[in-house]
């Protein structure tokens, strides 16, 4: 480093111009790697925000099925049919809800961003797994009702053109179902 510096304040009269060039063109990558780094996590933050939201949408879909024992501090997915009390949970369509909230379109199995320069991003891989809690448990060990759910993020990196292969995430999210009153 120490070099350098002598060369740059050296007036030994070679031309400053070449390093001028390198210092500009070091610079420039410098930028275009932060760029690409503050794109992909705002990105992966939106793509979460909105896995969140449609996780969240399919726990409230199931309230009209969720048994409220609050005065025994947990309530679950159950519908009284009949004699007895049955489990009764749904998913729903999370990847509705996604393509709604991001605009996405299916593209080769995988629900993908497209913008006029090609794939901006795509989620696939959708687990959801709904957790719902025992009816009426003798422990005081009280499971909730929650959804958890697991989608893989890829995002084309765009630097030097297709040299990098894309960045792949596994993005999770949980909700729980907890009453108000």
């Amino acid at each position: 480093m120490k070099k350098i510096c002598r060369l740059l304040r050296s007036k030994k009269g070679f031309s400053s111009a070449p390093w001028a060039v390198i210092l500009t063109l070091v610079s420039l990558m410098l930028f275009v790697v932060l760029w690409q780094f503050a794109r992909l996590v705002t990105i992966s933050a939106g793509v979460k925000d909105a896995v969140q939201s449609a996780v969240i949408s399919a726990s409230v879909s199931n309230y009209a099925n969720v048994y409220d024992g609050i005065r025994e501090g947990y309530s679950g997915g159950y519908k009284y049919s009949g004699s007895s009390w049955k489990t009764s949970v749904s998913t729903g369509d999370i990847y509705g809800r996604l393509d709604n909230l991001l605009g996405l379109k299916t593209l080769n199995g995988k629900h993908s961003k497209t913008t006029s320069d090609g794939v901006e991003y795509s989620v696939y891989g959708l687990s959801v797994e709904v957790e719902n809690a025992e009816f009426a448990p003798a422990s005081g060990d009280i499971p909730q009702f929650s959804a958890t759910s697991d989608i893989t993020l890829e995002v084309p990196l765009s630097f030097f053109g297709k040299v990098l292969p894309p960045m792949k995430i596994r993005l999770s999210v949980k909700s729980k179902y907890m009453p108000k009153f």
